[in-house]
């Protein structure tokens, strides 16, 4: 039981420190009891995605992808902060940008940005973590620890916002902080995974 926990805790913190960067920014536009909630749902889900597809995938060691083909998917938070920069160049409003993307759906967008962004590294995290249990039981109890620590993170993104420093530089810089984290997160998760290295070899 305290291993399951230790390995919970220990999987969620390595694949969700960076992933807090993004909350706050996110939260940063969105005060409201109702729109926080929905961000949180959106974070909920993602997750739940990435364990579901995790959990599928460790129960065959054939399902699993090679890393170099999970990171591909950095190429989905590099266009997007793409897009941001290339909108603020046309916008006076950088809150508008940030704002813009989310306002059709803003759960569905929180859990977009979650998949893409936390993808490639939490899949090939959790792929060998759930590989190795060897009871339903603990594997309940890393899932607990998961919702768990995924509570906590988004209270800590929520109480690093009231830092009056920290809130003033997201909502006057918050949408070039955004797209340079972005595209920060998505280059390291293709040369992480090795996918940079793997593409060029295609290439050549």
């Amino acid at each position: 039981m305290i291993n399951a926990i230790l390995t919970g805790i220990t999987a969620y913190t390595s694949t969700g420190i960076d992933y807090i960067l993004i909350l706050m920014t996110v939260l940063t536009f969105y005060h409201t009891t109702k729109e926080r909630t929905k961000v949180y749902l959106g974070d909920v889900l993602g997750t739940i995605f990435l364990v579901g597809v995790s959990l599928i995938f460790s129960l065959s060691a054939r399902l699993i992808p090679e890393e170099w083909i999970l990171g591909l998917l950095g190429i989905v938070p590099i266009i997007i902060g793409s897009y941001i920069l290339f909108k603020l160049g046309t916008n006076d409003e950088q809150e508008q940008v940030t704002k813009r993307l989310s306002k059709q759906n803003l759960i569905l967008s929180v859990t977009i940005i979650t998949i893409t962004t936390c993808g490639a590294d939490n899949i090939g995290i959790y792929i060998p973590i759930f590989a190795q249990v060897n009871h339903w039981s603990e594997l309940l109890v890393i899932l607990i620890t998961f919702f768990g620590m995924l509570n906590l993170f988004f209270a800590l993104a929520i109480l690093f916002l009231k830092l009056p420093v920290v809130e003033t530089l997201l909502q006057r810089y918050g949408d070039i902080f955004t797209a340079v984290v972005y595209i920060g997160i998505g280059l390291f998760i293709m040369v992480e995974s090795g996918t940079v290295t793997k593409l060029i070899q295609l290439i050549a």
